[in-house]
């Protein structure tokens, strides 16, 4: 039988949440923190709870210290356990006489206070330590004037009267697991970290903060406090992943090396599943279609810690079987066949799901599948502007096309794609179709056609790369791009319909023009346009875009990019 530590008395939030972790532990109740910290460390417990934060008092500070000096053991789990403080007295409601003070432990009065404020203003707070103890000597002394708050678990327990239950609402309390062993990975962890107390210097904290931003890791949690002795920094850190994961460990490592730059300056506190002390109401996806970007997506999914189902021609599961089992269905499949695969999977969606759809067309997608789905079902539309190489979504842009029936779980999925960092732009269905026209549509369809002209002409590209600025090698550049990723994507995009064929097509047009000017010798004219062009396009949109763009000319300008000559 496991033997865990904790604090008192029968019927505390910690005894309540050892038993909600293991029914079946033998508890060793303490009054102080340090003496259940004690009896484990002096191997007297199998293992120690503790609590580290509540959703209205926030952290524990005493649990920041107490982690900090442990000489052994790891954090290996949690328990989330919801908090009914309740109001009780020795005698029954009527019988209760002016109240004069209210008794109970500093955690539950920081949990209640407004309840206590708004209450009971002029009643003096007694804050104890040994509850059980004070609730002992008021029934003794018969004090009808003294109230007690804590949890309605408890005041049962000691036979004390409820006048009032449920002080406060979403109240809720996370306790901590520690082991002498650290936990193995489950696919949905978290790791904490703290670490010693730092030397000064300037920009430490957005150091630290981009080791885990350029590798695509959330940070969970992030607080700090100074030393009591030395008053130098300490930061808490706690972040997505898990110890052994490759990404998380060399954060960690780069921390230590390239920016604190002190060896073991930084202590493992320990991986644990991950907790999340948010409301989610998607439990489970299901794709149609496992292509590259379906399974990039689904690895994304899972370690939110939702259940994901890949289907498709290749799986021994069929997308009908998977659609009644799932929350969510989402299609991604190339742009041709999608208003295709709506129809003929989107009429066994039923009322409370959701279709979300995960495309580089709007209009005809979204039509269609407002067609076949029914008014219950939620609808909205995803266009990720990054493809299945890229290792996160940060500062990359999507566009969201919502609908008069995008409801709670499309907000839980637009949620995801903001917690990964992607930039979101919320489009109309006709506006994300002419935008792609300008953004995806136009451009692949000039390095084509550029693409051919070179071929045409004999230019090879070491000719090019030698009478190109930098400006002017992007262009250049992207052609090849698109030359060197999947043709079938990007044929696809240019055979798109919608309102981004008009772009195409006004440029067409509009270059056929400017040809003709300027083989006609009109300079004039010419430079007429381009100052009518200038005042269209703004100068916030150029600083901000050659501000991307300087970084491009950092990389080319790089020894072995350069172009020679």
């Amino acid at each position: 039988m496991t033997t865990i530590a904790t604090l008192g008395p029968i019927g505390s939030d910690c005894y309540r949440a050892v038993r909600e972790h293991d029914s079946t532990a033998e508890i060793i109740l303490f009054r102080r923190l340090q003496d259940a910290l004690d009896c484990f460390v002096q191997n007297k417990s199998d293992q120690l709870l503790i609590p580290v934060y509540n959703t209205r008092e926030g952290e524990s500070r005493e649990y920041f210290k107490l982690l900090e000096d442990m000489d052994k053991g790891y954090w290996i789990d949690n328990v989330v356990l919801p908090i009914h403080l309740s109001l009780g007295s020795v005698v029954e409601k009527e019988d209760v006489g002016h109240i004069e003070v209210i008794v109970g432990r500093g955690s539950v009065f920081n949990q209640c206070r407004d309840y206590i404020d708004t209450h009971f203003p002029e009643a003096t707070l007694m804050t104890v330590q040994d509850i059980e103890h004070s609730i002992r000597m008021i029934k003794e002394q018969n004090l009808t004037n003294h109230l007690i708050v804590d949890s309605e678990e408890l005041l049962k327990e000691q036979g004390i009267k409820l006048l009032v239950r449920e002080l406060v609402p979403h109240n809720k309390t996370r306790f901590a697991l520690i082991d002498n062993q650290p936990a193995d990975p489950t696919g949905y962890d978290a790791t904490a970290v703290i670490t010693r107390p730092l030397k000064d210097r300037v920009g430490m904290l957005v150091d630290i903060l981009g080791e885990f931003t350029r590798r695509g890791i959330n940070i969970l949690d992030l607080r700090t406090e100074n030393d009591i002795k030395t008053q130098k920094l300490q930061i808490y850190i706690e972040a997505e992943g898990h110890i052994d994961d490759k990404l998380l460990s060399e954060a960690l490592k780069s921390l230590e090396r390239s920016v604190i730059q002190e060896k073991d300056s930084i202590k493992f506190l320990g991986s644990f599943p991950r907790v999340d002390m948010r409301v989610k109401k998607i439990k489970s996806f299901g794709f149609i279609g496992t292509g590259e970007m379906s399974i990039w997506f689904a690895q994304k999914l899972k370690s939110e810690g939702y259940q994901v189902v890949l289907t498709g021609r290749t799986t021994e599961m069929r997308p009908e079987e998977m659609v009644p089992d799932v929350d969510v269905v989402v299609i991604c499949v190339p742009i041709s066949v999608t208003s295709t695969t709506i129809g003929k999977y989107g009429h066994l969606l039923r009322d409370g799901q959701a279709l979300i759809l995960i495309a580089g067309e709007s209009e005809n997608t979204l039509n269609t599948a407002l067609e076949v789905t029914g008014e219950g079902v939620e609808l909205m539309l995803v266009h990720n502007l990054w493809g299945p190489q890229a290792l996160t979504m940060k500062d990359k842009n999507a566009a969201v096309v919502r609908t008069e029936r995008s409801g709670g779980f499309c907000s839980e999925f637009e949620a995801f794609l903001y917690k990964h960092g992607a930039d979101i732009y919320q489009d109309s269905k006709t506006k994300h179709d002419l935008l792609m026209g300008v953004g995806q549509k136009l451009p692949t369809t000039i390095s084509v056609a550029l693409a051919m002209s070179l071929k045409e002409h004999q230019i090879n590209c070491s000719d090019i790369a030698s009478h190109s600025t930098l400006t002017s090698l992007y262009g250049i550049l992207a052609m090849t791009r698109v030359h060197y990723q999947n043709p079938r994507t990007y044929a696809e995009i240019m055979a798109t319909s919608g309102d981004g064929r008009k772009i195409v097509r006004s440029f067409i047009e509009n270059l056929s023009r400017i040809i003709d000017l300027a083989e006609n010798q009109e300079i004039d004219k010419l430079c007429e346009l381009m100052n009518d062009n200038r005042d269209y396009l703004t100068e916030p949109f150029l600083l901000a875009g050659m501000k991307k763009a300087k970084a491009v000319d950092d990389i080319l300008s790089e020894r072995g990019l350069k172009p020679n000559g």
